[in-house]
This record gives C-alpha cells, sequence and structure tokens, in this order.
C-alpha cells in the first residue's frame, strides 16, 4: 500500500472504526508531532508516511478500534495544562475532574500555606495540577497501589514537583490533618452496564460495591479525624449519585454540602465542610 499520503493514511484508518478526531490524533503521534498539529495535516495532505511509520499508524489504530483508551497508546495526557505519562497502570484522566482541581483552588483562594492531600492519586493528576498552580502548598498523593503511586511519583520527578507518596487504602496509613481533602474514588456499580467498555482501565480504581458508594463511605466516614476545623472534603462521583454523595455528607457531620457540575453541566463533584459539634 505505500506510498501511503496523510489523506489516504486518515481514511484508511477512519474505515477501521475510528472517528475522525481519534484518526488525526494517532497519526500525529506518529509523525512525532504536536496534537494541536491538526491543521498542519492540512496543509501536508498530500506528504507520504515512511514504512515505519505507516506500520506504528497501524498496530495503533487496531487498539485504539479495540477500545484502548488514546492516553495508553500515546502514552501521556494533558490535564489542567500538565503533560502526564500515563499507561494501563492507572486511569485514563477526564477532562471532567479538572472541575475538581479548580474547586479546590475556590475553597483556599484566600490561604497561602496549607496541607492537600489526594486520595487514589492514580496518574497523580489532581495532585500535581494543585502543586502546579499553588507551589508552596504542602500536597500528599495517596494510592492504595504501588504501580499507581510509582506513576505519580514518575510524573511529579519529571516535571519538577515535590508531592509526599503515601501507600494507603484511602487514610488507613495517613497520619495528621488537612485543610483539603480531595478525591476522585472508584464509584462505578460492580455491574454496570458501561464497565465493558472501560476494559483497558484498573478494575480495582473503577468499581466500587453494588451501588458503587462504598469508597465514599469509606472515605466520609474517615475523614474527620484527618481534616481541620472548617476544612474541606471534595469528591468527585457518578453522573447521577450527587444526592446520594450530599446525603451522605450530611450524615457524616459535614455543613455547606453542595456540588459542581462538569463540563456537560451534571453534577460531578461533591463536598463539604468539616465543622465539628462542641
Amino acid at each position: 500500500m505505500l506510498p501511503l499520503t496523510i489523506t489516504q493514511a486518515l481514511h484508511w484508518a477512519q474505515d477501521q472504526g475510528l472517528d475522525r478526531l481519534d484518526a488525526q490524533l494517532l497519526l500525529l503521534h506518529v509523525l512525532n508531532r504536536s496534537e494541536n498539529d491538526r491543521a498542519w495535516l492540512l496543509i501536508h495532505d498530500t506528504d507520504t508516511l515512511t514504512s515505519l511509520q505507516w506500520e506504528m499508524l497501524q498496530a495503533n489504530t487496531i487498539r485504539r478500534a479495540a477500545g484502548e483508551p488514546l492516553a495508553y497508546i500515546r502514552g501521556y495526557k494533558e490535564f489542567f495544562g500538565l503533560h502526564l505519562c500515563v499507561d494501563a497502570r492507572v486511569l485514563d484522566p477526564r477532562p471532567d475532574t479538572e472541575t475538581l482541581v479548580e474547586w479546590v483552588l475556590e475553597v483556599t483562594s484566600t490561604k497561602d500555606h496549607i496541607r492537600v492531600i489526594d486520595l487514589g492519586t492514580g496518574s497523580g493528576a489532581i495532585a500535581l495540577a494543585l502543586k502546579h498552580t499553588r507551589p508552596q502548598w504542602d500536597v500528599t498523593a495517596v494510592d492504595v497501589s504501588a504501580d499507581a503511586l510509582a506513576v505519580a511519583r514518575s510524573n511529579a520527578q519529571r516535571l519538577g514537583l515535590v508531592l509526599h507518596g503515601v501507600q494507603s487504602s484511602w487514610l488507613e496509613s495517613v497520619t495528621g490533618r488537612f485543610d483539603v481533602i480531595v478525591s476522585n474514588p472508584p464509584y462505578i456499580a460492580e455491574h454496570d452496564s458501561h464497565l465493558p467498555a472501560l476494559r483497558h482501565e484498573p478494575h480495582l480504581a473503577l468499581t466500587s460495591g453494588v451501588d458503587g458508594l462504598d469508597a465514599i463511605r469509606v472515605l466520609i466516614a474517615q475523614a474527620p479525624q484527618h481534616l481541620n476545623e472548617g476544612s474541606w472534603l471534595l469528591i468527585e462521583h457518578g453522573y447521577d449519585q450527587a444526592d446520594a454523595v450530599c446525603d451522605l455528607l450530611k450524615t457524616g457531620g459535614f455543613s455547606a454540602v453542595q456540588s459542581r457540575h462538569d463540563l456537560a453541566g451534571i453534577a460531578r463533584c461533591s463536598g463539604g465542610c468539616y465543622r465539628p459539634i462542641r
């Protein structure tokens, strides 16, 4: 089939079941160009691929057509302006999770030197976004998976950011108190119909009990022992779980309980302020 032009290669990838954007991004990857160079593809539509580039595109297209996340194939994902290395040891960071980062920055806008802990850190996306934006903060990244924690630490080192990494099942092995506890925990029900589409991502980071709320229940129960008075617990959850999570927060003794909406206008994160009863 050689030599294939860029236009022919794009058409071939789409014929394998990829949408146009994924085809363009995979082609830019094998051409070693930025994902922002889609216009370049149009200008260079008659340029031809080398044999190696064509082989790489074929292999990557097969992986993507089988449902593997684009981030795993390329080995990275942009999150909150950061270039994060990711692979199958961690979840593929979603843009909607940036809502959680923005909320942390909002509730701490009047504070300079604070302690923040990110539970279930995965690639370190939330923790690193916060540390990059507020370098003076003391940020701890926690994950029960040693493999995930290794990815977060590697990203921190590459970005020149200092994180405290702790291997722990939520707050079990954590000491001290914090000004914010933030988490994007597993929240998918064990038999949810969406799980087959997520088969390439770590199951441990996806599901949490029959209703998907087991991990969130643990977080809400453990958090008061690790929060300063007036501090916040902020949690990402499923598209239909806001009411349930808010109820759990209220029952758990949190005040000012509220939710934040993602890019699609869905209540994606909920949280509350901890004020112990005296």
